[in-house]
């Protein structure tokens, strides 16, 4: 049987490691989700998909998701919904590889104008998993 950690991450350190696949889930949440249909009625379940739909990705022991209800009433058309935009969310997606932590987090930054996707945090010899 093929051996992963070998075979394709034996060059890099838990902690790169970590980062890798907690950024590598950011950016599947903002590719994938990003546009999708949303309105007052429906937020709470697109939360809920988008935090479940990325904790089953390899290394991801927590991702929470918050949707800026206060832009998507803004946003709100005739038609009574909006689409996902990243100014809307706010995500942490806590990776773990071996004992080490990486909260991986996407915010808008007002000043930049951008939905920045930025390391928020490391944390090694973490030993316990993290509460879903």
């Amino acid at each position: 049987m093929l051996n992963v950690e070998k075979e394709f991450f034996s060059n890099i350190t838990f902690r790169e490691r970590a980062i890798f696949e907690g950024a590598i889930s950011m950016g599947a949440l903002f590719h994938q989700f990003i546009g999708t249909p949303v309105n007052k009625e429906t937020v709470n379940s697109l939360e809920l998909a988008i935090e479940k739909s990325l904790s089953l990705q390899p290394a991801i022991e927590k991702v929470e998701v918050d949707i800026n209800l206060d832009i998507l009433e803004r946003e709100i058309s005739e038609f009574e919904y909006t689409s996902l935009t990243g100014d809307m969310i706010d995500v942490k997606i806590y990776s773990k590889v071996n004992k080490t932590l990486a909260i991986i987090r996407m915010k808008f930054i007002e000043e930049l104008n951008y939905p920045l996707m930025f390391i928020e945090d490391i944390q090694e010899d973490i030993n316990e998993n993290i509460q879903k």
